[in-house]
């Protein structure tokens, strides 16, 4: 046959499909300097169909204009290319360009040449990463067309792979940046961002999560995007729109992936029984090889949910520790708190122990001295046989001094009782009138030696909330101070009264009354006042400070009123009736 530079021989001449422009085409270049060449070939490919796609020819006249449409379209599956144009290797060349500078590996390239013999096509084949080479004679219609398909399926594998390489390493990226997640919102947010990226289109998408997996249960959503972002924040199905709400309720029922035209639904349930349903709304058909790669995705999705639950899990229990450590420290300081003030009243009690031990010298060394004065007085006058009267009026003296130091021992010890540190009110209903009387009566004897009368007015249940018995050693105090100052012959006025929320107690006497200087330090101890007793009483000083003492465990007052020395005094009991917190 002879040479005929770039000459095309063409068969089964068909009438040409019409092209239909919403349908999936494939990208081919024919580069040559021949435009005949190029309307011969768009003839000849003019009814090609592989897969449902057609074609969609690109051309360029010259190798340079080949390498501007190469780097405009990245997108060409295949090439047909001329060897000879500019120079005799100037396909040769774009050949180079294609691989090596634009890095286009999955483009089929078919060198086409009208003279064989100046690239042969060995060396051809061996030196340059092309996948055909054909001369222009012997390139038929029927022959184009198969290489070309051969081309086309080699280009699909190509990109599947290359896809499936690029999702794969998409996925791998983004496992390390979901696990990294610590809430379910930021999770789900980067969810739908892998997801567009892994597919390489823009797309809506929305993600809900349902806690407790149990059919019909309400589900949230926790991210949206493009139109579904509106619906962020949602916690109940009855506020998505009823389309949307019912594909995501089928989802859940399904239990399973659906992929149908150009929406995409996924199913995931975490290990701790949790479920997600993730809607895309892409703007093309997902391939096989997409549906692949977002099956891979979805299953390694249940790791990144459990991963954010067990955080959230672990944050919770370690907030509840630090509230316990926090809770134990206050504890702590609080038992600190009470040691150092048990330290402060040993102190105050070490202190106390030091004054009983001086009034112990003091004050009860004039009685013993009386005591045994007297007894020596006694044994002389039993020895030179005195009268029975002078003996008597001995033994008498005797029996006052021992009484006085009787009293004095009582007051020191229910003192010391008063302040110990761990004395505790045992607070419960009194009828406090009932009490004052009961300690009027035990009062009266006294009274009467010293022909003093009492006088009590107390209306009947009159409750507070109190310790009966320490209420009734402040009260019998009162009384006995009342009886000790007041003359012979005079009055002690009692009244008990309800006033407000308090109950009030007032004790008024008719004795020497107090001056002022006495009002200043009536209730410290061991206060010697200007007043004396009116009938040689002794006194230790001790009885008011125990009053108030346990008038203010009870969260009461004790007060003191006088008109001068000489017009007797009035003290007044304020008690809460219900116990304060």
């Amino acid at each position: 046959m002879a040479e005929q530079d770039d000459v095309l021989h063409l068969i089964d001449d068909t009438g040409a499909v019409p092209e239909d422009s919403s349908a999936r085409k494939w990208k081919i270049a024919v580069i040559d300097d021949d435009a005949a060449v190029h309307e011969g070939t768009r003839f000849a490919l003019s009814d090609y169909n592989l897969h449902g796609a057609t074609l969609e020819i690109l051309s360029a006249y010259s190798a340079a204009e080949g390498r501007t449409l190469m780097r405009d379209n990245p997108d060409v599956a295949a090439v047909l290319l001329d060897v000879i144009m500019e120079t005799d290797v100037a396909g040769l060349d774009l050949v180079e360009y294609i691989r090596n500078e634009l890095k286009n590996e999955t483009v089929r390239i078919i060198l086409r040449t009208g003279q064989p013999g100046q690239a042969p096509e060995r060396r051809v084949i061996v030196q340059y990463d092309i996948n055909d080479y054909k001369a222009k004679t012997e390139l038929t219609a029927d022959k184009l067309f198969t290489s070309l398909t051969a081309a086309l399926r080699s280009y699909q594998q190509l990109e599947r792979m290359v896809q499936t390489r690029r999702g794969l390493e998409i996925i791998i990226d983004a496992a390390s940046t979901l696990y990294d997640f610590k809430s379910m919102q930021r999770l789900a947010e980067g969810v739908l961002t892998q997801l567009a990226s892994l597919l390489n289109v823009d797309c809506a998408g929305i993600l809900v999560l349902r806690d407790d997996g149990a059919p019909g249960s309400e589900f949230s959503v926790l991210a949206g995007s493009g139109c579904y972002s509106r619906f962020i924040g949602t916690t109940s199905s009855k506020a998505l729109d009823p389309d949307l709400r019912q594909m995501v309720e089928a989802a859940f029922q399904r239990r399973k992936n659906e992929f149908a035209d150009h929406r995409s639904v996924l199913y995931l349930r975490t290990g701790s029984g949790r479920e997600v349903v993730v809607l895309l709304q892409a703007e093309r058909q997902l391939s096989d090889t997409d549906r692949a790669l977002v099956e891979i995705f979805s299953s390694r999705l249940s790791i990144a949910f459990d991963n954010v639950i067990l955080y959230r899990q672990l944050h919770e229990a370690n907030t509840q520790l630090e509230d316990r450590v926090a809770q134990r420290t206050r504890a702590l300081m609080q038992a600190n708190r009470r040691l150092s003030a048990q330290w402060l009243r040993l102190q105050r009690a070490n202190g106390f122990k030091n004054e009983i031990l001086g009034t112990v010298a003091h004050d009860l060394k004039n009685p013993l001295g009386v005591i045994l004065g007297r007894t020596e007085m006694l044994t002389e006058l039993i020895g030179a046989g005195s009268p029975k009267e002078n003996v008597t009026a001995q033994v008498e003296h005797i029996r006052d001094a021992t009484k006085r130091l009787t009293s004095m021992v009582d007051h020191l010890i229910s003192d010391a009782m008063a302040d110990a540190f761990d004395i505790t009110i045992r607070r419960e209903p009194v009828d406090v009138a009932a009490l004052v009387a009961e300690v009027a009566d035990s009062n009266l004897p006294s009274a009467v030696n010293k022909q003093q009368a009492i006088s009590v007015s107390a209306p009947s249940n009159i409750v507070t909330m109190c310790d009966a018995d320490r209420i009734r050693e402040a009260i019998d105090n009162l009384f006995s101070n009342a009886i000790k100052y007041s003359p012979i012959g005079g009055k002690i006025t009692v009244a008990v009264t309800h006033e407000g929320g308090d109950t009030v107690i007032r004790i008024a006497d008719q004795g020497a009354g107090l001056s002022p200087e006495d009002l200043g330090r009536l209730f410290g101890r061991f206060q010697r006042l200007s007043a004396k007793p009116t009938a040689g009483e002794s006194s230790t000083g001790l009885g008011l400070s125990i009053v108030k003492r346990i008038i203010d465990m009870h969260g009461g007052h004790v007060t003191a009123e006088s008109a001068g020395p000489g017009q007797g005094s009035t003290f007044t009991v304020t008690l809460p009736a219900t116990e304060t917190t």
